[in-house]
């Protein structure tokens, strides 16, 4: 008799898209816009750091919340740009990336049939996370193109079983950043729900237009409630170091770090005092990288717009969505798998971040993380769909 193997809560989630696209790019020679990490490295300042501390010997085990240097980093950082006050030493943990501060959070506060409040389309993590906590996934879907928040539909995904929402802002993939007044709506029902919000804030200093960032714990009356994750990868453009944080009430960092000390104990121990260098850089390094993907948006927004592809123009992050039905799709999937042979380029079904498909049935990601050589080729390339 053979044994079934897999977790069964991770059945329904099987191999990923990108793997999937990635491996359409590879097939076809395609320009990959699918997968979200630039092609080009962060500040030399922050990978000089990195190779001193790897040349000086710090290549051991790191401490479990943190190398002092990057607590004290963080803390600073918060402080800096929204006024927060952290105790270093209780307050933060360092994570192997953002994915495993929400994986070890979600563990932590979620217990078998607790629901989990959450917005539609989202990063995939999420949904796997829930799952394995044994968590109910109840969502509210952002519609294009504005992705607005509707108050019915949230209001409804709230219930006495409501245990935590996880909120992502600025958000993947629409790029949406979340409004004051959308996020005293999720903070209100919250409160009057009793539920912890975990807010995913990786993309904060990718915002564009003036728009600003909110951290939820700066709200009347969350910062109790809150835990705020954020990551190096996307600031610094050094995703593969995976070194991210959480931060919050000391009780609930603790509960955190009793789950994450058993998932990768410890973890990217040189990037820790690199990462460090790089938070304590001036203004006008965050401003750039804004400023320079912000003119990336720009460039892979009309490429698409000159393509007959409608988009929703994005606040942040490193995406934008467009409706491939202005070309005839009627399903995102196979108009992903058609993409890469007949133009060169791959893009992601939003499909896949949905659990109402509909929603997302003919809409398309595209990364603009890219070099701009790469993006106007892509767009040279996309420029060929246009319509007739």
């Amino acid at each position: 008799m053979s044994l079934p193997v897999g977790n069964p809560a991770l059945a329904p989630f099987g191999t990923t898209i990108f793997a999937t696209m990635s491996a359409l790019a590879m097939e076809h020679g395609a320009i990959n816009l699918g997968q979200g990490f630039p092609d080009t490295d962060g500040p030399s300042d922050v990978l000089d750091a990195a190779v001193a501390a790897i040349r000086g010997g710090r290549n051991q085990y790191p401490p479990g919340p943190g190398v002092p240097e990057l607590l004290a980093a963080i803390a600073a950082h918060q402080r800096r740009f929204y006024g927060i006050e952290l105790d270093p030493a209780q307050e933060i943990l360092v994570t192997v990336g953002a994915t495993e501060a929400i994986a070890a959070t979600i563990l932590a506060l979620v217990q078998p049939g607790d629901e989990v409040v959450t917005f539609e389309p989202y990063y995939d993590s999420y949904a796997a996370s829930i799952a394995l906590a044994g968590g109910v996934r109840r969502t509210s879907v952002l519609r294009f193109p504005d992705f607005a928040v509707d108050e019915a539909s949230l209001r409804a995904a709230f219930s006495e079983r409501t245990r935590l929402v996880l909120l992502n802002t600025p958000h993947n993939p629409t790029g949406k950043v979340f409004t004051r007044a959308e996020l005293d709506l999720v903070c209100a029902l919250a409160r009057e729900h009793d539920a912890w919000v975990v807010t995913d804030e990786v993309y904060e200093h990718l915002i564009f237009d003036g728009v600003e960032h909110v951290p939820v714990s700066t709200l009347p009356g969350m910062w109790d409630r809150t835990l705020t994750i954020s990551s190096a990868g996307k600031t610094f453009s050094t995703t593969g170091w995976k070194v991210g944080w959480v931060s919050g009430p000391a009780d609930a960092v603790a509960a955190v770090r009793a789950v994450k000390q058993f998932l990768t104990y410890v973890g990217s121990g040189p990037f820790q005092p690199a990462v460090a260098t790089g938070l304590g850089l001036g203004d006008e390094v965050y401003a750039a990288l804004a400023s320079s993907l912000q003119a990336k948006r720009d460039l892979l927004c009309e490429g698409l717009a000159s393509a007959g592809l409608p988009v929703s123009r994005p606040a942040g992050t490193y995406f934008v969505i467009a409706d491939a039905a202005a070309l005839g799709a009627t399903d995102a999937m196979e108009f992903c798998h058609w993409l890469p042979g007949a133009a060169g380029v791959v893009g992601v079904p939003v499909s896949v971040f949905h659990d109402d498909a509909e929603a997302g049935r003919t809409l398309v990601r595209f990364a603009f993380c890219k070099r701009d050589e790469v993006l106007v080729e892509a767009v040279r390339r996309l420029a060929q769909l246009r319509p007739a």
